[in-house]
């Protein structure tokens, strides 16, 4: 790897895909890249992708949920994803797959025309002399580089980027606009991190001192994430006390979630909006965490792999079986809190009891009746 030298490129149409988007797509080339069966033709050149209810001429629109059945018939797009039970009701072209979802979701990306940073080195980026570039990288307006970091091929840097010194940035990973990486973060290949989030600031460490004061403990540890990983915007992954905090291949990370200190996230996992993980929690592979979950507690705790977490849950015990988990308890003072949840885990014992007892008193006044 080299380091190129700074130069200004502004190139508008960084790639083939924008021209072939503007001829637009015929509908045997999108049969073709979605291994579907097309019934019906037309010459008609596809430009756009819309809802069924919304698309015009020229679209392609999708029928994946059985609530917007009700639209296909009225559909003015020119073609449908759908599923074969849905042919005989298309009155336009279709293409049949097994998942029309997820051949929509495949398809999408073609009409993705958000910008792309330009092609090259933007005059006004700083990049300190020891660290090294790949080839064709993109680097955006005023994004500093410093030392020994590596930056791999086809990676692209938007505008106000920070990656701090020994850091590692895989190939083909894009970084948005103002994302902050600190010293020797490694994140993996085909990874995209939006605007604003923050990835190994240091974990929040701190123990009281006899004369009541906060003692910071430096964290030593690191940010590790793998490949494949999707990351929204303002999000925090802090780094470890000793040991690394570490994302796995696949994860998926909404907006606003915030990961502590040593925790460790398995692979293809979803945590969704402001979601929070305390320090020291390790999340097993395919999890999902709905919107609003918390995971933290009094020591390290875990949740088994494939286990899904209802939304607004907070989990303060470790789960040991997969499986799916909602729960969420109004708030009251902590030690009303305590013995109240202490019990609400008994509830089905308590329950239980209570029927017993009906039964026996209703025994009883039989005797009495008698």
């Amino acid at each position: 790897m080299k380091t190129p030298s700074k130069r200004a490129i502004l190139n508008p149409n960084p790639n083939n895909l924008s021209s072939t988007r503007e001829a637009g797509f015929s509908v045997e080339q999108l049969a073709k890249i979605l291994n579907a069966t097309q019934v019906g033709h037309t010459d008609v050149k596809i430009h756009g992708i819309a809802s069924l209810g919304s698309a015009r001429p020229g679209d392609l629109t999708h029928l994946s949920n059985v609530y917007y059945r009700k639209h296909l018939k009225h559909t003015k797009a020119t073609v449908v994803i759908l599923a074969r039970k849905d042919v005989d009701d298309c009155p336009t072209v279709a293409l049949v797959v097994g998942e029309p979802y997820q051949a929509y979701a495949q398809i999408s990306h073609l009409f993705d025309d958000q910008p792309q940073v330009a092609e090259g080195i933007h005059a006004s980026v700083d990049i300190h002399p020891s660290a090294s570039l790949a080839e064709n990288v993109r680097i955006g307006p005023f994004v500093s580089i410093a030392e020994n970091a590596v930056i791999g091929a086809d990676v692209s840097i938007d505008s106000g980027v920070h990656i701090g010194a020994n850091c590692t940035i895989g190939k083909g990973t894009r970084l948005y606009a103002n994302v902050c990486v600190y010293h020797g973060v490694q994140i993996g290949q085909f990874c995209v991190i939006h605007s604003n989030t923050v990835i190994g600031a240091d974990g929040f460490g701190f123990i009281p001192k006899s004369n009541g004061e906060l003692q910071s403990i430096a964290q030593l540890g690191s940010v590790k994430l793998g490949s494949h990983i999707d990351i929204g915007a303002g999000c925090t992954i802090d780094r470890g006390a000793l040991d690394d905090t570490i994302i796995e291949d696949g994860v998926k990370i909404d907006d606003q979630v915030h990961i502590g200190h040593n925790c460790k996230v398995g692979a293809h996992s979803m945590l969704c909006g402001c979601t929070g993980l305390g320090g020291s929690v390790e999340i097993g592979a395919h999890c999902i965490l709905a919107g609003g979950v918390g995971v933290a507690g009094s020591g390290p705790l875990s949740i088994a792999s494939k286990t899904t977490i209802g939304a607004m849950t907070f989990v303060s015990q470790s789960i040991t079986e997969p499986g799916t988990y909602q729960g969420a308890t109004l708030h009251t003072d902590i030690r009303s809190w305590r013995r109240n949840a202490k019990r609400f885990t008994r509830l089905e014992d308590v329950v239980q009891r209570v029927l017993k007892l009906e039964k026996q008193l209703a025994a009883k006044v039989r005797e009495l009746e008698k």
